[in-house]
C-alpha cells in the first residue's frame, strides 16, 4: 500500500458485552503517517476500541478499515500482518526469555512449518534496540518490571512490521524519560510512514506528541482533532470533570495542560 492507503477509518462502530453497550456507534480517523491519540476517563472505551480494530473482540455493527482493508474481513494472519496491537502485558509468555516474546511478532511472517530465520531474527534485534531494552534479551519475561515489560510489548509489535500500530496505554509504568524515549519513538516510526494509535490517560503528553486525537467519552467520540483546537478548558471540565488551564509550552508551542482542581458541580 502507498503512505495514502493507509488512513485508518472507523465507521459506526458498536460493541456490547452481554447487555452493556461499551461502545456506541464510533466514528474516527487516524491519517495516514500520523500519531493518533485516543483518550478518554477510565470506562470510555479506549481499549475495547482498540480491541475491535485489532480483531481480538469482533464489532457488532460498523467496519474498520485500512486504507482499502476491511480489517474484520481478513483472515487472522494476514490482519496480523497489517495491524499490530501493544498491550500491556502479554499472557502467553510463561517461562519465555525476552527476545522469545519479541521473536512471537514475527509469527505472522513465518511459514507454519519453518522455524525462524535470519531475516526474523534481524528484525527482532532491531525492534529490541529501537525499545531501548537489547540490554534484556536474555532475561525471563516474568522477572522484569511493568515498564520493562511495557518496552517489551512494544518491541513484539514492531517485530510486526505492521502498517497500522494500536497501543494500550505504552507510557503506563514507565519513568518520565522512557516515557518521553517511547512517544519520540512512535512519532519517528509515523514519520517512516506507519499509522499510529495509542490511548493515552497523560493530556500533556497527547498535546506534545499526538497530530490527532480522538476524545472519548461513555463509549462515544465527543472531539476530535488537532490537540491544540481539541483540548480545551471546556472539553477537559465536561470530559474529566477537573478545572484545568491550557496554556503553550514555551519550547514546543504544543498544548501544556495544567489541572487546577475538581470540577466545581463534583465537589460535593
Amino acid at each position: 500500500m502507498t503512505p495514502a492507503d493507509r488512513s485508518l477509518h472507523v465507521d459506526r462502530i458498536s460493541f456490547a458485552r452481554g447487555r452493556r453497550l461499551i461502545i456506541d456507534g464510533i466514528d474516527c480517523t487516524v491519517p495516514a503517517g500520523g500519531v493518533g491519540a485516543l483518550l478518554g476517563p477510565n470506562g470510555a472505551g479506549k481499549s475495547t476500541l482498540l480491541h475491535v480494530i485489532a480483531g481480538v473482540e469482533r464489532a457488532d455493527a460498523g467496519t474498520a478499515r485500512l486504507g482499502e482493508h476491511d480489517l474484520a474481513t481478513l483472515r487472522r494472519r494476514d490482519r496480523a500482518r497489517l495491524v499490530a496491537l501493544a498491550e500491556q502485558e502479554v499472557t502467553e509468555a510463561p517461562g519465555l526469555r525476552v527476545d522469545e516474546v519479541v521473536m512471537l511478532g514475527r509469527t505472522p511472517h513465518v511459514g507454519v512449518f519453518a522455524g525462524p530465520g535470519r531475516i526474523d531474527r534481524v528484525v527482532v534485534d532491531r525492534s529490541l534496540e529501537d525499545t531501548g531494552v537489547a540490554d534484556l534479551a536474555d532475561r525471563e519475561y516474568a522477572s522484569l518490571s511493568g515498564g520493562e515489560r511495557q518496552r517489551v510489548n512494544l518491541a513484539r509489535a514492531l517485530a510486526q512490521e505492521p502498517e497500522l500500530l494500536l497501543l494500550d496505554e505504552p507510557t503506563n509504568h514507565l519513568d518520565i524519560r522512557a516515557q518521553l524515549m517511547t512517544l519520540h519513538l512512535l512519532r519517528e516510526l509515523a514519520r517512516g510512514g506507519l499509522t499510529v494509535l495509542a490511548a493515552l490517560h497523560d493530556l500533556s503528553l497527547a498535546g506534545a506528541y499526538a497530530d490527532h486525537v480522538i476524545v472519548l467519552s461513555g463509549g462515544r467520540v465527543v472531539a476530535a482533532g488537532e490537540p491544540q483546537a481539541v483540548l480545551t478548558p471546556d472539553l477537559i471540565r465536561e470530559v474529566w470533570g477537573v478545572e484545568a488551564s491550557v496554556i503553550e509550552h514555551p519550547v514546543t508551542g504544543r498544548p501544556l495542560i495544567a489541572f487546577s482542581d475538581v470540577a466545581r458541580a463534583l465537589r460535593a
